[in-house]
């Protein structure tokens, strides 16, 4: 199955529910993408001792079968930088991830 979860929300935790969800089908085999749009590009700064985001996405990112995209001009109105954890893409990604899909599932 190809999955794809919409992070839109910086709340802790609901991004590491999110990311839970995304490594618990990594490891039953499916592929996994992650978009994140409006305050989900924030996900990592609420990153804590009991709602480790961080450890997820690691997980995730290891994986070889997860990725992360993230909403540039979500990220240019929030004055962040794309990296590892939050690479620039665009509207027209999420879209195609959308089309593309089996499942869409929203945080």
């Amino acid at each position: 199955m190809k999955l794809v979860i919409i992070l839109s929300t910086n709340n802790a935790e609901r991004s590491w529910n999110a990311f839970r969800l995304g490594n618990l089908a990594l490891n039953n085999g499916d592929n996994v993408s992650v978009f994140l749009i409006g305050e989900g590009v924030e996900y990592l700064k609420f990153s804590s001792d009991k709602f480790d985001i961080q450890k997820q996405v690691d997980a995730l990112l290891e994986s070889g079968k997860g990725e992360i995209l993230a909403c540039e001009t979500c990220m240019v109105l929030r004055h962040q930088e794309g990296n590892k954890t939050c690479p620039v893409s665009g509207i027209k990604e999420l879209y195609s991830l959308i089309k593309e899909s089996d499942k869409v599932v929203t945080f």
